[in-house]
């Protein structure tokens, strides 16, 4: 297929042809907000400091995405795809930290 035509899906549909951009920026996010009216789905990513803490603590929101609930459910199914794929070639991805943590032995006590 050459450079700009449209791929064709399984269905036969065409797909537009994405075009990378020179100056894309990375971003890097451990939080992540979501939030939405009757219309669109808001999502706010951000860096947290200190995940791991319980103390009260201001998260710097860096980046929104705003979109429409069909192109947030083709997110949803694409991440989907995505996390099976990592579970199926590396194991479970547990979310709760208290359960990945690993437990330090007791100090043993000589009298």
């Amino acid at each position: 297929m050459a450079e700009g035509q449209p791929a064709t899906s399984s269905n036969g549909a065409s797909q537009p042809s994405i075009q990378e951009p020179i100056d894309l920026k990375p971003l890097y996010s451990n939080f992540a907000r979501v939030a939405g009216t009757p219309e669109e789905v808001v999502v706010d990513f951000g860096l947290d400091p200190m995940p791991f803490s319980n103390s009260a603590r201001n998260i710097k929101i860096s980046e929104r995405v705003v979109m429409n609930y069909y192109t947030a459910k083709r997110l949803w199914a694409a991440l989907g795809v995505s996390l099976q794929r990592y579970e199926q070639a590396f194991g479970t991805l547990e979310t709760d930290v208290s359960k990945r943590a690993k437990q330090l032995p007791e100090p043993t006590r000589n009298s």
